[in-house]
């Protein structure tokens, strides 16, 4: 560099960061990379072992509808036909996620979607008006019966909270469907990148200065004259309206050399409270690898604390989106800073929807 300044730095190496200093470097800016992890990719990050490349931040499986985001990826690595059906381990009992016909069938020794529509329907009667939380929304949308088995002892581990306590709106996230189709998504496009997904991050950050193991609030940086930042907005501006609340996982990877098929599925979730862990989850199912052995990773809850766990899921309830519209006000504000992805957001991004929004971000800021 010249005058050995950088045009941007950008913070975390994520897909955020790495689209945009792909895109600026591009233009012809100067752009930096930092990232507080040993390793580019943010959660997206997978490693080869024995063959088998593991998603060591759990599962992270490609989908969208948008054609132009689909191909977008798909320039960057070639994507298998991997369709994401999950399954329930309920005390030894295996159901079919999400809810559709296999799992009420299952569950009720039914046939007929109108059979289950009339059980739900009589099992929801409690519920009137608009749910007021995620217990209410889960009993209204599929019964007491799948809110007893498949969502209330899940639902706790996973987020540490009573349903009762948790927003509704997380719930409606998931598809619940009167046909035999157990497809977890609804997009049109899906898949796993054969290889892995750091693949992808080498190519968009090839050519481009980065700085691992570099953290933004403690160690040396270079100088620079704007800012893009990807980490949690609340420590940007060190907690001035409070903490805000993430969900956090710790995973246990394990080599299995004794069996080349654990589990027969790449995801097994476990929705009895009893059980410590959320899911199994099996990664050569991911890319169908043929090997004599197999690696699992067991999803095991944690609790999250600002500044020394990582923040994996944003708890949009209003106490929480109440802090985040405030940090949004000091954000407006600024002129040389930018903010953006899931933490920065404070928003329950899927991958398709932050390369969406980190495109948007390129094209409306450079214009």
């Amino acid at each position: 560099m010249r005058d050995g300044t950088y045009d941007y730095l950008i913070v975390g190496a994520g897909f955020f960061g790495s689209i945009c200093a792909r895109e600026l470097t591009k233009k012809g800016f100067r752009v930096c990379v930092i990232d507080s992890r040993n390793h580019i990719g943010g959660n997206c990050y997978t490693e080869e072992r024995d063959g088998i490349h593991l998603h060591i931040y759990g599962p992270h499986i490609f989908h969208t509808s948008n054609p132009m985001i689909w191909s977008w990826i798909n320039e960057l690595a070639t994507f298998n036909d991997f369709t994401l059906r999950p399954v329930a381990n309920y005390k030894g009992e295996i159901y079919s996620l999400p809810f559709n016909m296999w799992t009420f069938s299952r569950l009720w020794n039914i046939t007929h979607p109108h059979e289950a529509k009339q059980i739900i329907a009589a099992q929801a009667a409690s519920i009137s008006g608009d749910p007021g939380n995620l217990e209410e929304q889960a009993i209204k949308l599929v019964g007491t019966d799948v809110y007893e088995k498949l969502i209330k002892g899940y639902t706790h581990k996973q987020w540490g909270k009573p349903p009762a306590e948790l927003p509704a709106s997380i719930i409606k996230r998931l598809p619940v469907r009167f046909t035999y189709d157990n497809n977890y998504f609804n997009d049109r496009f899906q898949g796993i990148p054969v290889g892995g997904y750091t693949q992808i991050f080498k190519k968009l950050l090839e050519g481009i200065e980065v700085r691992l193991n570099t953290d933004f609030f403690n160690d040396p940086l270079p100088a620079y004259g704007k800012l893009i930042y990807t980490g949690p907005i609340d420590r940007y501006y060190a907690y001035v309206h409070g903490e805000l609340e993430y969900k956090t996982n710790r995973f246990e990877h394990r080599l299995d050399a004794s069996t080349s098929n654990y589990q027969g599925v790449a995801m097994m979730n476990y929705t009895d409270i009893e059980v410590p862990y959320t899911r199994v989850i099996e990664h050569k199912h991911f890319e169908k690898n043929e090997t004599q052995h197999t690696w699992i990773s067991f999803d095991y809850p944690a609790e999250y604390k600002a500044g020394v766990t990582e923040p994996y899921y944003p708890v949009n309830d209003e106490a929480n989106n109440e802090k985040y519209r405030k940090y949004k006000s000091l954000a407006d504000a600024e002129t040389n800073v930018f903010f953006g992805g899931r933490l920065a957001e404070y928003k329950y991004y899927d991958m398709h929807q932050v390369i969406e929004s980190a495109l948007e971000f390129i094209r409306t800021h450079l214009s």
